[in-house]
């Protein structure tokens, strides 16, 4: 019996393993093919410069932390940065990737590497989260589907700051629950998890309230009678998330030394709440700065329809469209579960209720760029899937293993193309650029694809290129001119449009479009037309 449970549990780490493995080899094959997104370049040079010149100067709309992170990767490069740096962010990582004489291929690929490595400690944060619910098929079961997850694995492979963000959340989260058990070890670390979400991202200043309730809840589960000591518990969550957003500002200036060109006027109600908040004022400006772009009218495209501004249900349409069917059933049947089964409900509102708040304040947002913006999700959800094995129903274990495996089948099926995924149901990764635009589909990362496809199918053809990205063509080896620039009689030869700017096309590009032929997809990114 004995040796049983040994090979039981020998099993289970192997399964762990091959799992992490196959995501890892998916996330760097990816990240060793793309071109920068348009986010990655900014992020990248800030975190240059926060790490020599230690200003918090550049970027200051998002906190540091997160490019502290993309920087200790950065560092293994070696990278050149000679003055004067450029005033503007998009500039400063041109400047870094393509006019310094660097390598972009090397200097991206190790950005990217400590965003990897974090996207797989948070699949031992889900399998372990799991386990403690519903046992070791729970968490293998639960790991399956953030292992397989299209979106986590295309932006767990970029220099960005979602995938980070919301690991650390769910750290958060896991480690509140575990403090029912011992409130003195696990608050002060969830408080620190906490920290380090808010200094990667504002946006999980949403989650903040959520987290410090549970904090109250577990203290009350260990210590029912004493009120005094679930305040406590959630002081201490408060005091530990301060003190590591503090820590962030302070490891990049020691002086906070902080004098911007120009922060935007708030008013009202947001201006008292980013008053009161006892954050680096760095922070509080880039709060400001976030809530302008807030106020911008941005344009979204749904469903083949362009529009300026936001619409509510836009996340859950995106997610209806790029999660696979699998996924979709296994979450709503494990969300189902958690309110059902009785001895899931106290975990219920540790794996549901930061999800959903952070959902709900996702969706007041006024820009429709992309499900990205709720990649916590897969995770948070691949831990209430696994509570469908909790569930007395003679059919959950068949269902849930069938329903992982058709996860795993539709993943493996997109590779390498995990950023325009969408599920069999609308077609898969070809025909996401009909309903989707921005870092759904096409996110600047394919420039490289092209330069290869146009080098080997169609050599010395005459190329026009209305790219949308933060790369450089020339840098890839692509001479193109920009067709809009002239009469559309004088286009001739190819004309390659990124799917964004196809999606978005008005005008002078549109008559062209209109006037083409599709002879190529390169990556469902981009599309290559004769003329």
């Amino acid at each position: 019996m004995a040796r049983r449970t040994v090979l039981g549990r020998w099993a289970v780490v192997l399964a762990v393993v091959l799992l992490l493995a196959q995501m890892a080899v998916a996330m760097v094959t990816t990240a060793l093919r793309q071109t920068p997104t348009i986010d990655e370049p900014v992020y990248v040079g800030t975190a240059v410069v926060q790490w020599r010149e230690h200003t918090l100067r550049w970027n200051p709309e998002h906190p540091p932390l997160g490019k502290l992170l993309i920087g200790a990767g950065v560092a293994f490069a070696q990278p050149r940065l000679e003055p004067p740096l450029p005033a503007d962010q998009g500039l400063l990582g041109r400047r870094l990737l393509y006019e310094s004489g660097n390598d972009p291929w090397r200097v991206m690929l190790w950005a990217r590497l400590p965003v990897i490595a974090l996207a797989l400690l948070c699949g031992l944060v889900v399998f372990a989260f799991a386990r403690e619910l519903t046992g070791a098929a729970g968490g293998l079961t639960a790991l399956t589907l953030y292992a397989f997850s299209p979106d986590v694995i295309a932006h767990g492979s970029l220099a960005t700051l979602d995938v980070p963000a919301a690991a650390f959340l769910l750290a958060s989260a896991w480690l509140a629950w575990r403090a029912r058990r011992r409130p003195g070890l696990y608050l002060p670390l969830a408080g620190a998890a906490l920290g380090a979400a808010v200094a990667t991202r504002m946006n999980t200043l949403a989650a903040v309230p959520v987290l410090l309730a549970l904090a109250v809840v577990s203290v009350r589960r260990r210590r029912p009678g004493s009120p005094a000591s679930a305040a406590v518990g959630a002081g201490v969550v408060a005091l530990a998330a301060l003190a590591v957003v503090w820590a962030a500002y302070l490891a990049v200036d020691p002086r906070l030394r902080w004098a911007p060109e120009q922060v935007p006027e708030v008013r009202g109600l947001r201006e008292v709440l980013v008053g009161l908040l006892p954050l680096p004022e760095p922070f509080r400006d880039g709060m400001r700065l976030q809530f302008a772009l807030e106020n911008r009218p941005w344009q979204g495209f749904l469903f083949g329809h362009l529009y300026t501004g936001s619409k509510w249900y836009y996340l859950p349409a995106a997610l209806l469209v790029k999660t696979p069917l699998g996924m979709l059933a296994l979450w709503a049947a494990g969300a189902v579960a958690c309110v059902a089964v009785r001895r899931l409900r106290p975990a219920a509102p540790y794996v549901l209720l930061p999800a959903a708040v952070l959902l709900l304040a996702a969706m007041q947002g006024s820009r429709d760029f992309g499900t990205r913006y709720a990649v916590f999700l897969p995770m948070f959800l691949a831990v209430a899937a696994a509570g469908l094995l909790a569930a007395r129903w003679r059919w959950a274990p068949a269902a849930a293993a069938g329903l992982a495996l058709c996860v795993a089948v539709s993943s493996v099926r997109a590779y390498p193309f995990y950023l325009p995924y969408s599920n069999e149901a609308f077609g898969g990764p070809a025909y996401t650029r009909y309903r989707l635009h921005d870092s759904n589909v096409d996110w600047g990362q394919d420039l490289g694809r092209l330069a290869e496809r146009l080098r080997t199918r169609w050599p010395g053809q005459r190329v026009w290129l209305v790219y949308k990205g933060s790369g450089v063509p020339a840098s890839y080896g692509i001479e193109a001119a920009d067709p809009r620039r002239v009469p559309a009689s004088r286009v001739h030869g190819l004309l390659v449009v990124s799917d964004s700017a196809a999606a978005k096309a008005r005008g002078r590009l549109a008559e062209l479009l209109a006037s083409s032929r599709p002879v190529e997809d390169v990556g469902h990114s981009i599309t290559v037309y004769r003329r």
